[in-house]
C-alpha cells in the first residue's frame, strides 16, 4: 500500500501528464481546425511570442544590468526550444558551449575558425542526415541552421579583432570583436528570442549594443520603434492570412498528382508560375513578424538615414516592393532572405577572393548555402538552377544596354508595359522551377514534375547561354566601329 506522501506524488504527477495531453490535444484540435500541422502551429505561436517578450524588455529591462538581459534572453530562447522540439534542445546547448569553449581555448586564430566552420558545418549536417524525410519536417535542425550560421560569424569577426586593423575593410572593421565574450554573452546572443527560429542574423556587435542599451534613436531611452513594428506586424499578418486562406488550394500536392499531368501544358506551367510566387509568402509571413519583434526591442536601428530620420532595416530580411514589383531574378535574390544572402557574401563569398575568380567565389558560396539547407538532391538543383540564371540574366542586359538596335526597342514608352509582363511572367514561371526541385526536395518527385513540363527551365536557361554570346558578336558592333562612326 501507498502512502499518504506518495498517493500525493503520483497523483500530482498524473495530474500533470493529463493537463500536458490536454494542452497537446488542444493544440493538435487547433492545428486540425486552421489547416496546419502542430509544429507549424507551435512554430507561429513562438514567432508571435517576441512580442510579449520584447515589450516586457522595454519596460523592464531596458538600461539594467547586462547579465539580467543576456538571462532574459537565455531563458526566454531556452523555453521556445523546449516549446517546439522538446528535449532535442540539448543539441543547441552542445554547440553554443562548445563554441565559446573554442573561442577562449584556441583564440583569434585561423585554426579558431576552421574548426568553428568544419565543426558547426558537420554537427548540422549530421542532424539534417539522422532526420530526413521525403517531406518538410519542423524539427531542431531548423532553428540550428540559422545557429550555425550565428556562430561560425562570430568566430571569423572574433578573429578579425586580433587582426591588424589597418588590413582589414571598412565592412570587417564594423563587426569585428574587440572583446572577449563570456558565456552569458555567447548563449544570449544564440537564444534572442527575435532571432533563434527563423532569423534574422545578427552580429554580436549589434547584439551588445542592444543589450548596452545603445540600439535606440534617442540616446538614453527607449527607442521610438512600436509604430514601425506595428507596420511590419500589420504586413506580416497580411501575408498570413493570405497564405492560410489560399494554401489549400495552390499545394505541391497538385504538381505530383495525376491530374496536373492530365492537364495542358500551359495550365501546368501557369500553375507552376502561381505556385512558384505563393509557395515564398511562408518565408515572408515570418521574417516580416520576427523583423518587427527586433524592431520593437531596438535590434532594428541602422542610424538614419540623409534627413535624419531613423531607419529599422537593421534585421529586415525582405523588401517587400522590390520583391513584388522587380520582374528580374537578380531583385529577387536582393529582396528576399536579405540578412542571410548578406552573411553569405561576408562570410563566404568575399572571404574567396583569394581565388580570384568571381564567378568561382560566386558557385562556391551558392553550393554553400545549398548544404547548408539540407542534403536532399533538391537544394543543390535549386542552386544551380540560380547560378544559371543569373549569367544568363547578366548576359541579355549586357545584349540589351550593348546592342543599339535593342536599346532603341527597349527605350519606346508604349511597349514598356509589355516588356514588363513578358519578364514578370519568365522570372516568376522560371522561379517557380527551381522553387520546384527546393520544395520538393527528393529526386523521384521534383524529376517527376520537371519530366511533366519537358525539363524547360533547363533547356531555356542552357541555349540562351550558349547562343547569347553570339548573338552578342552579331548584334553590338566593335569599339573600332564606333570609333570611326563617331
Amino acid at each position: 500500500m501507498a502512502t499518504a506522501a506518495e498517493q500525493e506524488v503520483i497523483s500530482e504527477l498524473a495530474s500533470k501528464v493529463l493537463r500536458v495531453d490536454f494542452e497537446e490535444l488542444r493544440l493538435q484540435n487547433l492545428a486540425t481546425y486552421l489547416g496546419a500541422s502542430e509544429q507549424a502551429l507551435r512554430l507561429i505561436i513562438s514567432i508571435f511570442l517576441g512580442y510579449p517578450f520584447a515589450l516586457f524588455y522595454r519596460h523592464f529591462l531596458f538600461y539594467k544590468d547586462c547579465y539580467l538581459i543576456h538571462l532574459f534572453h537565455i531563458i526566454t530562447g531556452l523555453s521556445i526550444a523546449y516549446f517546439n522540439f522538446g528535449n532535442h534542445l540539448y543539441h543547441s546547448l552542445i554547440c553554443v558551449v562548445l563554441q565559446f569553449l573554442i573561442l577562449r581555448l584556441m583564440g583569434r586564430t585561423v585554426t579558431a575558425v576552421l574548426t568553428t566552420f568544419f565543426f558547426q558545418m558537420a554537427y548540422l549536417l549530421a542532424g539534417y542526415y539522422c532526420t530526413a524525410t521525403g517531406n518538410y519536417d519542423i524539427k531542431w535542425t531548423m532553428p540550428h541552421c540559422v545557429l550555425t550560421l550565428k556562430l561560425i560569424g562570430l568566430a571569423v569577426d572574433y578573429y578579425d579583432g586580433g587582426r591588424d586593423w589597418n588590413s582589414l575593410s571598412l565592412e570587417q572593421q564594423k563587426y569585428a570583436i574587440l572583446g572577449v565574450p563570456s558565456l552569458t554573452e555567447v548563449a544570449g546572443f544564440s537564444y534572442f528570442y527575435g532571432g533563434f527560429l527563423v532569423g534574422p542574423q545578427f552580429s554580436m556587435n549589434n547584439y551588445m549594443k542592444l543589450v548596452q542599451g545603445q540600439m535606440t534613436d534617442i540616446p538614453g531611452k527607449k527607442p521610438n520603434s512600436i509604430i514601425p513594428a506595428l507596420k511590419r506586424l500589420s504586413l506580416g499578418l497580411f501575408y498570413l492570412v493570405g497564405y492560410t486562406l489560399l494554401s489549400p488550394y495552390i499545394t505541391e500536392e497538385v504538381l505530383l498528382s495525376e491530374e496536373f499531368d492530365n492537364n495542358p501544358f500551359w495550365f501546368r506551367c501557369l500553375y507552376m508560375l502561381v505556385w512558384g510566387k505563393f509557395v515564398l509568402y511562408k518565408y515572408v509571413t515570418c521574417w516580416l513578424v520576427t523583423e518587427g519583434v527586433c524592431i520593437l526591442t531596438g535590434l532594428g536601428f541602422n542610424g538614419r538615414d540623409e534627413k535624419g530620420y531613423p531607419q529599422w532595416n537593421a534585421c529586415a530580411n525582405m523588401k517587400v516592393w522590390l520583391f513584388e514589383t522587380n520582374p528580374r531574378f537578380t531583385g529577387t535574390i536582393a529582396s528576399f532572405n536579405i540578412n542571410t544572402n548578406a552573411w553569405v557574401a561576408r562570410y563566404v563569398f568575399k572571404r574567396l577572393k583569394f581565388l580570384g575568380n568571381k564567378m568561382v567565389s560566386q558557385g562556391l558560396s551558392l553550393l554553400f548555402l545549398a548544404l547548408w539547407h539540407g542534403l536532399h538532391s533538391g537544394y543543390l538543383v535549386c542552386f544551380q538552377m540560380e547560378f544559371l540564371i543569373v549569367i544568363v540574366e547578366r548576359q541579355a542586359a549586357h545584349l540589351i544596354i550593348e546592342s543599339p538596335i535593342l536599346s532603341k526597342l527597349a527605350s519606346i514608352t508604349v511597349l514598356k508595359p509589355i516588356y514588363y509582363l513578358v519578364q514578370q511572367t519568365i522570372h516568376w514561371l522560371f522561379m517557380g522551377y527551381s522553387m520546384t526541385a527546393f520544395c520538393l526536395f527528393t529526386w523521384d518527385k521534383w524529376l517527376k514534375v520537371y519530366k511533366s513540363i519537358y525539363f524547360l527551365g533547363h533547356i531555356f536557361f542552357l541555349s540562351l547561354l550558349f547562343i547569347l554570346p553570339y548573338v552578342h558578336k552579331k548584334m553590338v558592333p566593335r569599339k573600332e566601329k564606333l570609333k570611326k562612326a563617331e
